[in-house]
């Protein structure tokens, strides 16, 4: 008897002990991540993020009540707000997704030491000391070149067509600012392009916004009127590839595919995929693990993404192309910034004294070499770009749009 009532005790101590389990849920039913973004689900840009942030929440299993998204939030003390209020909220984490916020971001970070915040596309982390702010990015470059190969290729068919030779084989870009972080994917673009259409030059026009439909527009059917063939972005609104589709000219977009509404001339896009960094920083504050003050992922990592290719409109034998690529960069043995592919000021080659310029927005630790055994290590010393070379074959027809 005694066993018995000993039993039923130690049954009902072990529901009870549970119940308390599900109850408090190791403190993770009481989590909770906010996001800033600088737009909403129009811009490109932004939809990227919301995409991957209710990716995230999905794999993670958290529910509506833990994740909150601000959106609209300009790069002005309204972005400090939205993360006071996400603090009051209850936010144990708060991203920010935008360059201009992250002034904002470093004084929450200060005022609310006991919250993590972290921030795309910065470039401080390393340098203000602070235990609760983190940056990150993703090689993006190497899409960017990928997609550069796409454009390469179909520029080629073209020539191959008889529509233009190979010496009038110039592709416009339409950019938002001369910040290291534009450079380095115009420049990775042009490089890839360059790769399979060694005749290829290229055309930039900054608009000195991140998203402004008329602008872009604009800058895109001044390239076209140019002479540039093939248009490609870093610039978040529909505009340039629009133009594109109304004038015939092949586009490569960016951040999200543009097929269903430019079918004719829509190629590919590369994207960021935020997702993996997404999982990893809430796994982190879940389990109270540090986060890197600077996180980078690539191709190998997941975080770096291509559409699916709109083989109506690309050349012949480009998927093949891009599969020989990426196995390349999953090999370690594709870099794209090897300093034997582009030269300098009329033919001077960068070697290991290059330092980044002021537009960097971030300084290095004394002594940090850029630039080993001919390759330009991007990224390797901070997750935001820092090349910010002009090079031979760029022509840059304003840059009055930068730090």
């Amino acid at each position: 008897m005694f066993k018995k009532i000993l039993s039923l005790l130690l049954v009902v101590v072990m529901c009870v002990s549970c119940a308390a389990l599900v109850a408090c849920g190791d403190g993770k039913d009481e989590f909770k991540i906010g996001f800033i973004c600088l737009h909403n689900d129009k811009s490109t840009y932004d939809k990227n993020f919301i995409d991957a942030a209710l990716a995230a929440q999905e794999a993670m299993g958290l529910t509506d009540e833990q994740v909150i998204i601000k959106t609209n939030i300009g790069e002005d003390d309204s972005c400090y707000q939205a993360a006071a209020d996400l603090v009051d909220q209850g936010c144990d984490i708060i991203f920010a997704n935008s360059f201009g916020h992250e002034s904002f971001i470093i004084q929450a970070a200060r005022e609310f030491p006991d919250v993590e915040f972290c921030h795309a596309t910065g470039t401080q982390a390393h340098v203000v000391n602070l235990p609760n702010f983190h940056n990150a990015f993703a090689d993006i470059y190497e899409g960017r070149y990928l997609a550069g190969i796409v454009a390469g290729m179909k520029l080629n068919q073209m020539i191959e067509a008889g529509e233009f030779t190979a010496e009038e084989a110039k592709i416009g870009y339409v950019g938002a600012f001369t910040y290291a972080e534009v450079i380095s994917g115009y420049t990775s673009f042009y490089l890839g392009a360059k790769s399979v259409c060694p005749s290829v030059t290229m055309d930039v026009r900054f608009t000195g916004y991140w998203f402004d439909i008329t602008e872009e527009k604009n800058a895109a059917e001044a390239l076209i009127d140019g002479g540039c063939k093939l248009i490609s972005q870093h610039a978040d609104s529909m505009g340039a590839p629009s133009a594109c589709e109304a004038a015939g000219i092949p586009n490569v977009s960016y951040n999200g595919s543009t097929q269903a509404t430019c079918p004719n001339t829509y190629l590919i896009s590369s994207r960021i995929d935020w997702t993996p960094y997404f999982k990893y920083i809430i796994d982190c504050a879940m389990n109270d693990k540090k986060i890197d003050t600077d996180w980078c992922g690539g191709i190998n990592e997941g975080s770096v993404a291509l559409t699916a290719l709109n083989e109506s409109a690309a050349a012949p034998g480009t998927q093949a192309a891009l599969d020989a690529a990426i196995a390349q960069f999953k090999a370690g043995t594709l870099k794209v910034f090897d300093t034997e592919n582009f030269t300098i000021n009329n033919g001077t080659k960068l070697d290991s004294t290059w330092k980044p310029g002021t537009g960097t927005d971030g300084a290095f630790v004394e002594g940090t070499v850029i630039v080993k055994d001919g390759i330009f290590c991007e990224s390797e010393y901070r997750s935001a770009p820092y090349f910010d070379c002009w090079i031979d074959g760029i022509t840059l027809l304003n840059k009055d749009f930068g730090d």
